[in-house]
């Protein structure tokens, strides 16, 4: 899925997580770094589903977009995804979007 979205135009960096939800277990999320000089409103979650929804089946595709400006990385340079996801996504606002 990763790779998918890489190739995204507007998409510099990305990692996919589950995020917990009550209706669907776990939600497919990509946290995207934009390519420089883009904004936010640039790229939609309507847009890169459409984007993904051409490569990959459709219960791979993002549910949910969450754009930041960074990615942090450890010592190794590795993303954590655990980390990421408990700080981008805390268990109080896991259904709010």
């Amino acid at each position: 899925i990763e790779s998918v979205i890489l190739h995204h135009p507007l998409v510099n960096e990305c990692v996919v997580i589950g995020v917990k939800d009550l209706e669907w277990g776990e939600r497919v999320t990509a946290i995207v770094v934009l390519q420089p000089g883009k904004k936010e409103q640039d790229l939609t979650l309507e847009q890169l589903r459409d984007y993904c929804k051409k490569k990959l089946p459709s219960y791979q595709c993002p549910t949910r977009l969450k754009i930041v400006d960074k990615l942090e990385r450890n010592a190794v340079g590795k993303v954590n995804k655990k980390e990421l996801n408990a700080k981008l996504f805390p268990p109080s606002s896991t259904n709010k979007n």
